[in-house]
């Protein structure tokens, strides 16, 4: 009788003991053919780790069964190897050396000379020959997680464990290092449990996705099949009718899990409602702000409202001036939301820290509300990556330290209102007089956006705001940031790597060319109704028109390719024309 490689008999796993016991898993089924690739999607807090740990031999299940090919997995074994979110290499040895280490253990047996070639090929493999006797710290991130994929393979595991192994990546090289994953999947015909966070990866690498509900108490969902062909590509595959269905399908099942789960816990950070925008609604600020508030949004000036005259950004290097960013010239009506995308290193961030008067700009200029821009002040607010609050503060003193400052003339009563409405807009009601230190990652980021918002800013910028955040937690950030910024109606710029992001929040799309000497590539009107919503965004009929768009003008800089005559911008925007086609600029 042949068994399944991995099995899940009713597993279930807990921590702590008594009044602090927590049940993380429970009553968990899984079945894993030999040779299949599964991936199982969660988010932050679902128990995903754990459920990896148990597969790996690394902690027991307090109940149930975990089995190998129908029997009982009691520990750790070189049969399964372990690729982890974090790296977890040897910092003194070389590239050569951490491949080895595992090589030397698992093979111990074999002759030198097979080892070597055991350890030559697995390095070729993820494209590491040239940097074999670099060490840890000489390398990128995508280069790291190469060398860790490298190590597990080298010891000829029968099942490969991935725990969100590209997370922590940028996109193109968490992209680059995807297609690594469906090639090698192909040619080492390993069976492959994937966890992730991302349902794209999930379809673009899994045989069948299998969602894990949110704990706690986490159970697994019902099992979707991948019947896409393979090799996928990314791009054609966004124009396939299955791939849109199946992405419809989990994306709905996994936000209304989300939902659930949040109801049943009372939890404080739930969503706000969304009120739609009344057709024919004088643009502005909604009348429910605070009086401080609207006092100090006000401006004669509409169009122009913010302008890029030919801005340069150049570093001096020892090789000579190294040019950033070359020629940024754009303008912005007020109240306009604009999002900034582009491949790491394409000038974006430098942009935005140039806008916000924290980098200097080498040459050209940029005007707000009619005075240019020369050093850092409150009429511009910024939302980071990192939220940065004062840990010893709490959440409503966090956002009062800026509101104080800003509105020196208004009363306490009248600064107290500023605060504690943004934070009940963005769901910290409950919440507000907690430290920063004791909030989730989630809830820091709303605290960061109600700060921003607090100090009614003439120009709201968002650095990858939820660049660090699971799907969920930054699909829920993203429709509190939509909500509030429909009632103060900022002007707002959003640098983003994150396609659909960049749809969802946007009235225009700005794609930037590869660095050095970036510039503007394209730039793609959305229109599209709003109040946006993730699930009406994918149900519309010109959203994957607008995702070809955004993809395709990645992929073609995807090598660092810069395009003879790429598009300018007043040749992307020409009114009802500007409507989503392939061949559009």
């Amino acid at each position: 009788m042949t068994h399944p490689i991995i099995e899940l008999k009713s597993v279930s796993r807990s921590y702590g003991e008594g009044k602090a016991r927590a049940e993380i898993l429970k009553d968990l089924d899984l079945t894993v053919e030999e040779g299949e690739f599964v991936a199982i999607v969660g988010f932050s807090g679902s128990g995903k780790t754990t459920l990896m740990s148990l597969l790996a031999g690394l902690i027991a299940a307090d109940s149930g069964e975990v089995l190998m090919k129908g029997k009982p997995i009691t520990g750790p074994g070189p049969e399964r190897g372990l690729v982890f979110q974090s790296y977890s290499l040897m910092p003194w040895l070389t590239v050569r050396g951490n491949v080895a280490l595992a090589v030397d253990t698992v093979f111990a047996r074999e002759p030198k000379a097979a080892r070597n070639a055991r350890i030559d090929r697995y390095i070729e493999m993820v494209g590491l020959s040239h940097a074999e006797g670099r060490k840890p710290a000489e390398l990128s991130g995508g280069m790291r997680q190469r060398v860790s994929v490298a190590r597990a393979l080298a010891m000829s595991p029968e099942i490969l464990l991935l725990d969100e192994p590209l997370s922590a990546l940028d996109a193109l090289t968490r992209a680059k290092l995807q297609d690594e994953f469906a090639a090698i999947s192909q040619i080492e015909k390993k069976t492959i449990v994937l966890i992730t966070n991302d349902v794209d990866e999930a379809i673009l690498l899994a045989d069948r996705i299998i969602p894990l509900n949110p704990g706690p108490r986490a159970s697994l969902g019902p099992s979707f099949t991948v019947d896409l062909p393979r090799p996928r590509d990314r791009t054609a595959m966004n124009t396939n009718d299955t791939f849109k269905r199946l992405r419809r399908d989990v994306t709905h099942y996994l936000m209304e899990q989300g939902r659930h789960a949040s109801a049943e816990a009372g939890d404080a950070v739930a969503l706000p409602n969304v009120v739609p925008i009344v057709p024919g609604m004088k643009k502005g600020p909604a009348p429910d702000l605070p009086k401080a508030y609207l006092d100090a949004s006000q401006s004669p000036i509409s169009r122009g409202f913010v302008e890029f005259f030919e801005v340069k950004k150049v570093y001096p290097t020892p090789k000579g001036p190294l040019t950033v960013v070359d020629g940024f010239d754009m303008k912005m009506e007020k109240g306009e939301f604009i999002t900034l995308i582009g491949h790491s290193g394409c000038g974006k961030s430098t942009v935005l820290s140039m806008a916000a008067g924290l980098t200097d700009i080498s040459s050209g200029g940029i005007v707000l509300d009619g005075r240019e821009v020369s050093g850092a002040g409150p009429d511009r607010a910024v939302v980071f990556q990192a939220p940065s609050l004062m840990p010893w503060l709490t959440a409503r003193e966090n956002v009062a330290l800026g509101v104080d400052r800003v509105y020196p003339n208004a009363a306490p009563a009248e600064r107290r209102d500023v605060v504690e409405h943004y934070l009940h807009r963005v769901g910290l009601a409950d919440a507000m007089h907690r430290k920063a230190a004791d909030l989730s990652n989630g809830m820091k980021q709303r605290v960061g956006i109600a700060r921003a918002f607090a100090l009614s800013p003439k120009l709201l910028l968002l650095d990858e705001p939820f660049g660090m955040l699971d799907s969920l937690t930054r699909w829920e950030l993203q429709d509190v940031l939509m909500d509030v910024w429909k009632r103060t109606q900022v002007t707002a710029i959003c640098v983003t790597h994150d396609v659909d992001e960049a749809i969802l929040l946007a009235d225009r799309v700005v794609m930037m060319t590869n660095g050095p000497m970036a510039k503007i590539g394209k730039i793609m009107k959305v229109d599209l109704p709003r109040p946006r919503s993730r699930k009406a965004l994918m149900e519309h009929p010109d959203y994957y028109l607008y995702r070809e768009q955004l993809l395709g003008f990645l992929e073609e800089y995807e090598g660092g390719a810069h395009p003879a005559e790429p598009a300018t911008p007043a040749e992307s925007e020409t009114g009802a024309d500007a409507r989503p086609k392939a061949e559009a600029a």
